[in-house]
This record gives structure tokens, sequence and C-alpha cells, in this order.
């Protein structure tokens, strides 16, 4: 069987790198905010900023919207759940390794979220996983091992490190979950996303006693939310309901490289020597990843979309 090419699929892999470009922004501007804001708070205003903008665009596009979309239902409750305390957790745990980890390691790091998605895909919700996939997923398995170590003489772990993959692995979980509800009308999926998963992380940052009040970074934080996670979610639930979510996850696996490439421009710090050999097998992993959408099938797409 082979993958075909259709304007559908076209519009899939562009909205799917979009998204990517949108996102690569959180890492290396998220680790400037850290120096005002806490983990905890600053994933939630980030998720508030989304839901905020999201909102807006609900509003203007008004009844027209509400005609070509399909609202969500109580029976998408439970996959709304899962996905807004994934959202909780998984910002949370981002921000937290952030704080003590490069971010330009940060950055590929969260290309373990191929490794998750499309595992979580084949095991949970049925979606086939190709040869070349599967290798692209061993290296960058591997790769994400090497930026873990801490110590490669020692075999100890960064804990900044871990956390970063801790949350990869959340989001894996919930972009299957949202690929559930990606029929549906995506602005109003980002808004609930934004809203309750924002609120959520905020409460923990009350109850922690790390809610600050400072103007600048918090209205900075909020209109990063709008643009790498408002926009770049809505561009990827569209991607998703054309292309699925393990080969929705292969294209948005550029935004990692773009992240670290904003990153080493923004704080020029050499990292340690590991970081090059990573690279390579974390790019090499993801061009067998992409490559190997050009030989799968792709029975997920509806009709019409």
């Amino acid at each position: 069987m082979v993958y075909m090419t259709t304007p559908t699929n076209n519009r899939g892999i562009f909205f799917a790198l979009a998204a990517a470009a949108l996102y690569a922004l959180s890492v290396p501007f998220g680790k400037r905010l850290l120096s005002s804001l806490s983990p905890a708070m600053l994933a939630g205003l980030l998720y508030v900023g989304a839901g905020m903008g999201m909102t807006i665009l609900q509003a203007v596009t008004g009844k027209q919207r509400e005609r070509q979309e399909i609202p969500l239902t109580k029976a998408d409750l439970p996959y709304a759940v899962g996905m807004i305390l994934l959202d909780i957790i998984a910002p949370i745990l981002l921000m937290l390794g952030l704080k003590s980890t490069g971010p330009e390691t940060t950055s590929l790091l969260n290309n373990f979220e191929i490794v998750a998605t499309s595992v979580f895909a084949l095991l949970f919700f049925g979606e086939t996983i190709s040869r070349k996939l599967w290798w692209g997923i061993l290296l960058i398995f591997t790769a994400s091992l090497l930026l873990a170590f801490d110590d490669s003489a020692n075999l100890t772990f960064s804990g900044g490190a871990v956390l970063v993959l801790l949350a990869t692995v959340c989001w894996g979980l919930e972009n299957n979950l949202t690929r559930k509800m990606s029929a549906k009308d995506p602005i109003q999926i980002v808004v609930l996303k934004g809203w309750f998963s924002g609120i959520g992380s905020l409460i923990v940052a009350l109850v922690s006693g790390t809610f600050v009040w400072v103007i600048g970074p918090f209205f900075l934080a909020l209109l990063l939310g709008f643009v790498a996670y408002g926009l770049s979610i809505f561009l990827y639930v569209h991607a998703q309901r054309r292309l699925g979510a393990a080969k929705t996850s292969v294209f948005y696996a550029v935004a990692p490289f773009l992240a670290a490439g904003l990153s080493f421009f923004l704080y020029p710090v050499l990292p340690e020597w590991t970081f090059y050999p990573a690279l390579g097998l974390m790019a090499f992993g993801a061009w067998l990843s992409a490559r190997s959408n050009s030989s799968m099938t792709n029975p997920e797409v509806p009709d019409g979309q």
C-alpha cells in the first residue's frame, strides 16, 4: 500500500509544521520567563493565554464556525478530562525540568514525544507503526538517553532531563486522547484545554506558595501561551484529523530542532559533548520517521477532511 499525497494530506502536513514552528518558541522564551515566574505559574499562564486567545477567536468566527464544526458532546467527556489532567501535569514537569536544564537540551528531549505518541497510538488506539518509524523511535530513544546522562562515566541521569522526558510521555498520551476528539471543533478543544488546564496549574502555584504577581512577565507569558500553545494546538488538532496522531507527531518533530536553534541564538553557551552525537541521532531518527510516512496508509482520515 502506498501513502497517497492528496490536498487533504498536504494541508495536514502544513498544519503540523506550522504548529511545530509556533511551539518551538515556548522553550527558549519560557526559559527567560522562569527567572521571574515559578514553573507551575508559568505553565498555568501559558495555557490560560492559549484559552484567552482562542476564546476571542471563537467569538470572532461565531456562527460560521458553528455551522462547519461538530461540537463536543458528553461522549467526549472521558477524553476531555484525561486531556485536561495531562495538560496540567505535563507543562509543570517541563518547566521544572527546563529550570535546571539547558534550553537546547530540553528542546531536543521534546522529540521523545514521537516515541510516546506512537507507542500509545499502537497499544491503545490501533494505529499502525511502520518498520522505518520503529527504527526512528529507536534512534530517538537512544539520543534521549545520551541527553539525559548527567555523568556518562557513572551512568547517572540529570533530574531535569528526566522531568522533561516524563512531560513528553504525558503529552504522548494526551496527543492520543486529543486525537479521539479531533473531528470536533478544534477551537472548542483548545479553549477547554487552555482554561481548565491553565487554571489547574495556577491552583497548583497558589497551593504551593509560588504564585507571584510580576506584571511584565505575567503578560508576556499570556502572549507566549496564545502563540506557542493556543495557535499551535489549534493547528495540531487540524493536522491530526487529516493525518492521525502518529503521523502528525512525525511532522511536528521539527519543533525541537527549531527550538534548539533558537536557543543557541538566545543563549550562546556550548552544551555538553553528548549533545552533538545526540543531535545527529535525533535528526536521523526524525528523518527516518518522516520517510516512514511515505509508505504508510492513513485509514483514519475522516471522509471530506
